[in-house]
């Protein structure tokens, strides 16, 4: 199942298209055409347990099953691809297919634990060059929203906003295979880029559709003034 919808950024008049894609990505990835997306931006299960609603997140084949969508991805896409790896997959995705760079997520207060204590930060991995230069290091706080319930692990959206920042430009195709609450999306609405995303589980689905739709009416409204 796909929804598409249109809307109008009013930064820069561009008339954006957002696709949504209700299913695996390893379904869905093989049906887009190779080099039809300017910069993929995700954040994939960790494979360290977490209560996903549709998703067993411990899986024997884990970096088999990230080495064969990460493939699809460079079938797919014409620029940057960047992908939260979290902390516990350094090394495996150093043998997957070692990045061009790494980039570090800082999330002050943050209250994961690890092995020294507490987790303040977590690894992204970029394959390929940003369009715009900026600093290795995200800072992006974690605060409580009551729109996201229900999902284990929403990414803050100053986490998106800087990364469709740095990885893309006004009116180009942003694919997130790995939806989840829509973060990527919204970043996208609100910086005036195209959006492709897939999304397994049907309640995280609708999150993300529910945040992205919040975000049109506005920049309609902007627009017309």
């Amino acid at each position: 199942n796909h929804e598409r919808q249109g809307m109008v950024s009013a930064k820069e008049g561009i008339v954006l298209m957002h696709t949504l894609y209700h299913g695996d990505c390893l379904d869905v990835l093989p049906t887009l055409p190779a080099q039809s997306v300017d910069a993929v931006i995700t954040d994939p299960p960790y494979n360290v347990g977490l209560g996903y609603a549709s998703y067993d997140d411990k899986r024997a084949n884990y970096a088999e099953w990230c080495a064969a969508w990460l493939a699809e991805l460079r079938r797919i896409c014409r620029g940057a691809i960047v992908v939260s790896v979290g902390q516990a997959n350094l090394s495996t995705w150093a043998t997957i297919a070692p990045p061009d760079w790494w980039l570090a997520w800082w999330k002050p207060a943050a209250m994961g634990r690890c092995v020294i204590g507490f987790n303040n930060w977590e690894p992204i991995a970029v394959y390929g060059k940003p369009v715009k230069a900026g600093c290795d290091v995200i800072r992006a706080t974690i605060t409580p929203d009551s729109s996201l319930a229900g999902h284990p692990c929403p990414k803050p959206l100053e986490w998106g906003v800087k990364q469709v920042q740095m990885f893309s430009r006004p009116g180009d195709t942003v694919l997130d295979p790995f939806t989840g609450s829509g973060t990527t999306g919204v970043a996208c609405a609100m910086e005036g880029r195209d959006f492709i995303g897939v999304e397994l589980d049907a309640g995280y689905f609708d999150i993300a559709r529910r945040r992205i739709e919040q975000v049109q009416p506005a920049l309609l409204a902007e627009a017309a003034d």
